[in-house]
């Protein structure tokens, strides 16, 4: 069985903007998706419809056998737990350390005062230790993310992500902020939690080149539609320019 489906997705936004179009796809567990297409195609929006951030206008999304489409805030909740989301803006609080902000990947497991007290037990301060020394960060362990450069900061909201303990990692354009260097450590990081850890990934990216490098799988979106599904090693510079209609599929940044 797929870890999730979307079953003819559609979302309309103030009964205006039609961001997804009848979209369907399946996805393993355990695979490494790309979804590319040009800004204003969708992509944002099928990773905010997956963890229930944005309500589908119409069909239906299933999340490890829990109907999202369907679910009452307290199911939101459980799915939240088990989806980690990495933000191109990193989305970490500027003024916490390194190891405050990666022990927030906690906070969907906690009661509210627990985490308004910031109670954490020694195995989940030990987990996040060892996990910000993974991503290669124990030297800024205690430092506030508002020192860390960009391609730090980014480590860090891979480390809070799996903190989660997730089931599936949602990265919303997570290098589009960061130099060529800082995107190569990014991607090589999150291929290796992909491939050692299990954990489906499914990214939204600019650069189709890093897809290409990256991924098992890539969709391409235009318009809100889902005009190709497939392996990378199949997607043709036509099918490209299709996607992007026009040739900014071939503007992309050399990450090899």
């Amino acid at each position: 069985m797929p870890i999730l489906e979307f079953k003819n997705v559609s979302k309309v936004y103030n009964n205006v903007t039609q961001a997804l179009i009848d979209v369907s796809f399946s996805v393993k567990e355990g695979e490494f998706v790309s979804i590319i297409g040009p800004s204003g195609s969708g992509k944002s929006t099928i990773l905010r419809c997956i963890n229930g951030l944005v309500a589908a206008t119409q069909g239906e999304i299933v999340f490890d056998g829990q109907n999202v489409t369907q679910a009452d805030k307290k199911t939101i909740r459980q799915i939240r737990k088990k989806t980690g989301m990495i933000f191109q803006h990193y989305n970490l609080v500027d003024r916490l350390s390194v190891i405050e902000n990666v022990l927030h990947g906690r906070l969907g497991h906690k009661s509210t005062i627990s985490g308004s007290m910031g109670w954490y037990t020694e195995q989940e301060k030990e987990k996040a230790f060892q996990i910000i020394d993974l991503l290669g960060l124990s030297e800024q362990c205690y430092k506030r993310c508002d020192e860390l450069s960009g391609g730090q900061k980014q480590r860090v909201g891979i480390a809070r992500s799996i903190m989660q303990n997730p089931k599936l990692i949602l990265c919303d354009e997570p290098i589009a902020s960061l130099d060529p260097s800082s995107s190569r450590v990014i991607m090589d990081h999150l291929s290796s939690i992909n491939k050692t850890m299990k954990i489906t990934c499914i990214f939204n990216l600019h650069q189709v080149d890093v897809a290409l490098n990256y991924s098992e799988r890539i969709i391409g979106l235009t318009k809100g539609q889902i005009i190709y599904d497939g392996f990378p090693k199949k997607l043709t510079k036509e099918k490209i320019y299709e996607i992007y209609q026009s040739n900014e599929g071939e503007l992309i940044t050399d990450i090899k």
